[in-house]
């Protein structure tokens, strides 16, 4: 009999579970996973020896990239937006622990939109160095400029007239004059992100260091191949806006 009743139990437990959601009531909170893929075009990077071209015909080789996504936004269905509170992430390509980070606490719901910063935004950028991914040590901040670098691309084109046919891509700056921060959003359609207690669903998106280069304007490594900041850098970060980051697929 009190096995019965402890079957009885947990299945009304179950039931009022099922209609709380069915309702709408979801409670509680869960994991959001990511998964960032970094490509050139439809190729998978490799840094140092693999060789791209670029719309111009140039070839060009990745040593390095690197970017910070921020102040990440989720919609849910019921049309709330939740602003998660001090997501920053240090994508780099040279270290895998990087490529797939996670947010945890997010209030458990459907979510019909993601959008997130390519930065880090103008508060943080004017508040000096800090810890955690957005400390110096990470190669990302400008002692000098007291900012952020928002994207770090660096490698080599015989066509680039630098110092050793060096490419030096250095994308950032906050302030009313250079402000190359960006923001990009995402539907979730037709399917829904659905986060739960008991659930950790997993966002894949794909960031093509080729968008860097053309776009709203294509790049020359002829013209263009040494930038730190300063308004030739908005070029580039118009143009990853525009076409660097793409949702993939979703795991709920």
């Amino acid at each position: 009999m009190k096995k019965l009743l402890l079957m009885v139990a947990i299945a009304a437990v179950a039931f009022m579970s099922c209609k709380k959601e069915d309702a709408g009531e979801i409670t509680g909170s869960g994991t959001l996973n990511f998964e960032f893929e970094n490509v050139v075009g439809n190729q998978p990077l490799v840094l140092t020896t693999q060789n791209y071209t670029n719309t111009k015909g140039e070839s060009y080789k990745v040593d390095m990239f690197k970017y910070y996504v921020s102040n990440i936004q989720l919609l849910k269905a019921d049309g709330s937006i939740y602003n998660v509170p001090e997501s920053y992430f240090l994508i780099d390509q040279s270290d895998a622990s990087t490529l797939k980070p996670s947010l945890s606490n997010l209030p458990a719901g459907d979510y019909t939109k993601i959008s997130y910063t390519i930065g880090v935004d103008s508060a943080r950028n004017f508040a000096g160095a800090q810890t955690g991914v957005l400390a110096p040590e990470k190669a990302m901040f400008w002692s000098w400029n007291s900012g952020y670098v928002f994207v770090k691309m660096e490698g080599t084109s015989p066509t680039s007239t630098a110092a050793n046919h060096n490419l030096i891509f250095h994308i950032g700056g906050a302030s009313a004059t250079v402000n190359a921060i960006r923001k990009v959003s995402f539907n979730i359609d037709p399917n829904i992100l659905r986060i739960r207690t008991d659930k950790s669903p997993i966002i894949h998106f794909k960031a093509d260091v080729a968008a860097m280069f053309n776009g709203k304007q294509n790049i020359s490594f002829a013209t263009y191949n040494s930038m730190h900041g300063g308004l030739p850098a908005l070029i580039i970060a118009d143009n990853y806006a525009q076409g660097m980051f793409s949702l993939d697929h979703i795991h709920n």
